[in-house]
């Protein structure tokens, strides 16, 4: 599990509470705060007076030159070192990062546990994304309450999974002509990973990525041939967009049989004419459709997470789904009187 220090340099009861809560593992703050800290919580606090003291127990260094790196790489032998961030807490207005990539890389090459400073989630991504390994650790220095939970709930890889259900098919049938969108990532999926798109937002069927082999075509684990561009998907956030909306580098979810996810980058979307099934289900009262290509490559996913093809769905046939009330409001969920059919 990756490490998430947190920097504070001016007392919040506020900001330490959503530490501990978000589950911070350690706190760098000034001298005097131990008492204040540990009558919150327990966690592991970096200061002159705290449980690991700068210099000591845990360097403190600036990667800036090629001379730092050799200096850096020495004190990683000896315990952990964090980077100083190059500008002021509070500072920044925006992304940014104060560290250069190539020497981090020969520094997690080497090995130990070096943290870096981080601002947002992308840079926890590149953070941790360096040579596949990553860093030990990130620090945070976060200026509210909801900006720390967010980060640190990408560093713990905090995903809310997605509830699924059965439903039952009912009926499915040629639907002529449509523009429909393959989405291709740029993440390999595996089997019983794909994404949630329906007819409406309230009723969402689990579409699988191209990973099984077939005689007519190679597996193409990076893509989920989606539906048609009026159809909805689940992005990150709990949010829907239409399948047209989607464009490369935009976040796209990705969704196991169990309902775990984990968030993917679309790197190519391709909207091409061709002939469409209509797929209706049922589950518990509710009612909810699909357009998808007629084409075998095709699949929807069975309650044990297996991959059925559209060509071979029948009406009895149960598939997994996520039901839910309709009601979006620019992808966001909002409560109001609607009917989606």
């Amino acid at each position: 599990m990756k490490e998430a220090w947190v920097r504070l340099e001016e007392w919040s009861k506020e900001l330490v509470t959503t530490a501990l809560e978000g589950g911070a593992d350690a706190l760098i703050v000034p001298v005097g705060w131990q008492q204040r800290v540990k009558a919150l919580g327990r966690i592991t606090t970096v200061s002159p007076d705290g449980d690991l003291k700068p210099g000591t127990d845990v360097a403190f260094e600036t990667l800036a030159a090629p001379e730092d790196e050799a200096r850096i790489a020495q004190r990683l032998t000896q315990g952990p070192v964090v980077l100083a961030a190059a500008e002021p807490v509070g500072a920044n207005s925006g992304p940014h990062r104060s560290w250069p990539v190539i020497p981090l890389e020969n520094l997690v090459a080497r090995g130990g546990r070096l943290l870096v400073p981080v601002a947002s989630c992308e840079e926890i991504d590149l953070a941790f994304g360096i040579l596949e390994t990553g860093v030990a650790g990130v620090v945070i220095a976060a200026r509210n309450p909801a900006e720390l939970k967010e980060l640190l709930g990408h560093v713990k890889g905090v995903r809310k999974n997605q509830s699924l259900q059965v439903a039952t098919i009912e009926t499915i049938r040629a639907a002529g002509m449509g523009d429909r969108v393959c989405l291709d990532t740029c993440t390999l999926m595996t089997a019983g990973e794909g994404m949630l798109v329906g007819n409406t937002s309230g009723f969402l069927f689990l579409v699988q990525g191209e990973v099984l082999s077939n005689p007519y075509v190679a597996p193409r684990p990076f893509r989920v041939n989606a539906g048609p561009v009026h159809a909805y998907v689940v992005v990150p956030g709990g949010r829907t967009r239409y399948l047209s909306e989607l464009q490369a580098g935009d976040p796209i979810l990705i969704v196991n049989a169990n309902g775990a996810t984990h968030d993917a980058t679309v790197g190519r979307s391709k909207i091409e004419r061709r002939p469409l099934l209509l797929i209706e289900a049922s589950c518990e009262g509710s009612k909810g459709s699909l357009f998808l290509q007629n084409a075998e490559t095709i699949r929807l996913t069975g309650p044990d997470g297996e991959a059925r093809s559209v060509v071979d769905l029948q009406a009895g046939d149960r598939v997994l789904v996520q039901v839910g009330k309709p009601g979006r409001h620019f992808g966001m969920k909002v409560t109001e009187t609607i009917v989606e059919q």
